[in-house]
């Protein structure tokens, strides 16, 4: 019955392969039906070995690598425009951006669909169905996440392995394993029910499917009693430092006046609620002085003094020039209640044509700038120490940087806090936000380190160690959050992706030996 359907070359080529990948965003927040990529991955697989079959009879117009390359990129096509289509949303605050909607709409998705009809056309003329062929597939899915994370500015977004995001015991293995060994066995396990479609016998399918849950239960059983240990450690830690989070809800606007800027400012220390002789760290978003730089807003040093004592620090983002005064780096700066910059922390990763243009020069000429207010494109931050605060040795993370787990394995021994501002207002009230925040959970994680963040208009939260949500502001939520934050250090943090290199080694071998033997 299914094959007369797949004997159809559009619908088998293009339709079904867009409408998988589509699908696949409900596995992501803010939906977390994680149990659908079983079928989607494993009956992609099924696909792919049916493509290799039938391309030499039903789709006799095109050679079957071609076809391959098509059904990849029908797919990674539909994945992406589902999974990140909101930040187009950040086109419409600039009337002469809004133009590159359709073309950010479609450019965006098929570019990085790239990374899945590439794997499909290396891997998919090599695929049978035995269960080393699955291990191919899923070590070739594993390692395109791997390398668009990393390869051009990297883009470490929606990794398969985030659909199991609300699954906190389950998640706790990201310790040990680090998140791309991870990764590839989830995507492994998403893979295992294609068994179904082998010729072999019902005892052995079921045996293979038997695996799945009897994994996912070792891990559970592990995070259980990784949180439940955590929870008395936490007992006995006698280094706490009060942090109090903010999430104004500052609407996105450019071309802010000063009294616009006055008001923000009085409505932030306004939620602040600073109490005497208590000493805290407040923590403001990013952008909360949108489009200003510091030496511009020093002018109402005079707010600061009048409302916070020489125990309160305050931290925020702002733009601050360079020496050379020739450009402006996207900043993380801790201040005293004169507003003097004690310690302050230069972005790194910027985001393409959000913060930076990419050639530049000849864009520019053209019309193009930056999708940020501004000109020019933000420099980039060198790598640099943690930022130190009496008992506080923090990593700080500035918006999107919280997506890459590089700079969890680069972070020092005696980091013990993980601070993250952000502005998620670009992408207004879509998935995105939602989707930002999954990763915090992971990062806290994989750094066993409780994890701060403040964004406006997104999802503002105080996480501990375990990836636990303690305390929470939602999307659109103005107010404050406060906790004397435990001081964890990181005792076993993954230092780098030795892990995955063995794994994907290990499948990589286990294929090719299994082909050399029949």
């Amino acid at each position: 019955m299914i094959e007369k359907y797949l004997n159809n070359s559009f619908f088998t080529l293009y339709f079904l392969p867009f409408f998988l990948g589509c699908l696949a965003v409900l596995s992501f927040q803010p939906y977390n039906f994680t149990f659908i990529n079983f079928f989607i991955l494993s009956f992609l697989f099924y696909l792919i070995i049916f493509i290799n079959k039938k391309s030499k009879n039903f789709y006799r117009n095109k050679p079957y690598k071609k076809n391959l390359f098509t059904f990849g990129t029908a797919f990674g096509f539909g994945y992406y425009l589902s999974g990140i289509h909101w930040v187009t949303h950040s086109l419409t605050f600039n009337d002469s951006f809004k133009i590159l909607i359709p073309f950010a709409l479609v450019l965006i998705p098929l570019f990085l669909s790239l990374f899945f009809s590439l794997t499909i056309l290396l891997t998919g003329p090599l695929l049978k169905q035995n269960l080393s062929s699955i291990f191919l597939f899923s070590g070739s899915l594993a390692f395109s996440d791997f390398l668009r994370s990393k390869i051009l500015t990297g883009f470490p977004w929606n990794l398969w392995v985030y659909s199991f995001s609300s699954s906190i015991e389950i998640l706790q293995i990201l310790n040990k394993l680090g998140l791309f060994a991870f990764n590839l066995i989830i995507i492994s396990m998403f893979m295992m029910p294609s068994i179904i479609f082998f010729k072999i016998k019902l005892s052995q399918k079921l045996s293979v499917i038997f695996l799945i849950p009897v994994v996912l239960f070792i891990f559970y059983i592990y995070g259980s009693y990784s949180i439940n240990e955590n929870k008395k450690k936490l007992i006995s830690v006698k280094e706490k430092f009060n942090v109090k989070v903010i999430s104004p809800n500052f609407e996105l606007k450019y071309g802010l006046s000063k009294d616009e800027i006055k008001n923000r400012l009085i409505k932030l220390i306004r939620f602040s609620e600073p109490l005497q002789n208590q000493k805290t760290l407040f923590i403001w978003p990013e952008g909360v002085f949108s489009g200003y730089s510091y030496k511009e807003v020093l002018e109402f040093e005079k707010n600061f003094s009048k409302n916070f004592q020489k125990e309160h620090y305050i931290l925020f983002g702002i733009n601050k020039l360079n020496k050379d005064q020739t450009g402006f780096y996207n900043t993380l700066v801790v201040v005293n209640n004169k507003m003097e910059i004690i310690q302050e922390y230069k972005k790194q990763k910027l985001v393409p044509f959000g913060e930076f243009l990419p050639f530049e020069k000849i864009l520019n000429k053209t019309g193009f700038k930056k999708i940020t207010e501004g000109q020019g494109s933000f420099l980039k931050g060198d790598s640099q120490s943690n930022i130190s605060l009496n008992k506080l040795n923090f990593l700080p993370l500035i918006c999107y940087e919280l997506i890459f787990t590089k700079f969890i394995q680069k972070s020092k021994e005696n980091t013990n806090l993980i601070i993250n501002i952000s502005e998620d207002g670009w992408f207004g009230n879509s998935i995105g936000p939602h989707q930002h925040f999954a990763k915090a959970s992971f990062r806290a994680i994989e750094h066993n380190s409780f994890l701060i963040r403040s964004a406006n208009k997104g999802v503002s939260a105080i996480i501990n160690n375990k990836g636990e949500i303690i305390k929470m502001l939602k999307p659109n939520e103005a107010g404050s959050i406060e906790l004397n934050v435990p001081l964890v250090k990181s005792n076993n943090k993954i230092k780098n992706d030795l892990i995955f290199y063995i794994l994907l080694i290990t499948y990589i071998l286990i294929f090719i030996f299994n082909k050399n033997r029949q």
